[in-house]
């Protein structure tokens, strides 16, 4: 068993979304980004299979899919879906999210 402490090992970057790698195996995959208010992770999606959340742990924001669509994303928020399907993350806040990426990439 182990305690992982994000907030205090992972705060924010004025340039670029700070990341923390939470977790390993060769189950699945959990990662920190904090986004400081309008920092993004462009839409993109990955080339195999498997499934990824995205979980707004503080903070406000979008999550984004390709052409432009985009979501509204507040703390307690979840998205699921394929790791294929395009996906994104849009800070309008100072926004504190966790991924989980199964089985990892």
């Amino acid at each position: 068993m182990r305690k992982i402490e994000m907030f205090k090992e992972n705060g924010f970057k004025d340039k670029a979304f700070s990341m923390l790698l939470v977790h390993e195996s060769p189950d699945f995959k959990i990662i920190n980004f904090n986004f400081k208010a309008g920092q993004s992770l462009p839409v993109h999606a990955h080339d195999l299979d498997g499934q990824v959340s995205i979980a707004i742990i503080e903070g406000e924001g979008e999550f984004l899919a390709e052409n432009d669509q985009a979501m509204p994303a507040h703390t307690g928020d979840v998205l699921v879906c394929d790791i294929r399907v395009p996906h994104g993350v849009r800070a309008t806040t100072d926004m504190r999210v966790l991924v989980h990426i199964a089985p990892p990439i």
